[in-house]
């Protein structure tokens, strides 16, 4: 991949992903600290329904509508969304599901409130869609502002 669009990548998720602890700049002019210990990056990947037939599974209304309801209150201060291609194979299955995928980032302190929320998150999920899972990579993060 060019270096470029990898670092407008980069500079775009660094931008939408600016999760505030407490005493971070909101646009209220309080100061950013200069570093955030005990932060973790999570990412979620939720499947939308089949990449080849874009008009099953869940419309981006619909995914909007699952944002603004379960994510955004639960992390009001941002998250970054990208549009994803994703597959898997069942050990049975000859070829391999293709899907249409959304990525949720999210950066946060580690707490227990916070990792509960993230899991409420994956619980309506697939109570909404029925699905099996949703993915989700946890790493520890060296935040700052």
């Amino acid at each position: 991949m060019n270096a470029r669009p990898l670092a407008t990548l980069a500079l775009l998720l660094a931008l939408l992903a600016g999760c505030a602890a407490p005493g971070a700049v909101r646009h209220d002019g309080a100061t950013h600290p200069a570093q955030a210990q005990g932060w973790v990056d999570t990412r979620l990947y939720f499947g939308l329904g089949p990449a080849d037939q874009p008009q099953q599974g869940i419309s981006e209304q619909a995914w909007r509508e699952f944002l603004d309801r379960e994510v955004t209150p639960r992390f009001p201060d941002g998250l970054s969304v990208l549009d994803v291609y994703g597959q898997w194979q069942g050990a049975q299955q000859p070829s391999p599901e293709r899907l249409r995928s959304k990525l949720l980032v999210i950066d946060y302190p580690n707490t227990p409130a916070n990792r509960a929320k993230v899991e409420a998150i994956r619980t309506a999920w697939k109570r909404r869609t029925g699905d099996q899972s949703v993915l989700r990579v946890t790493q520890p993060a060296d935040v700052s502002f």
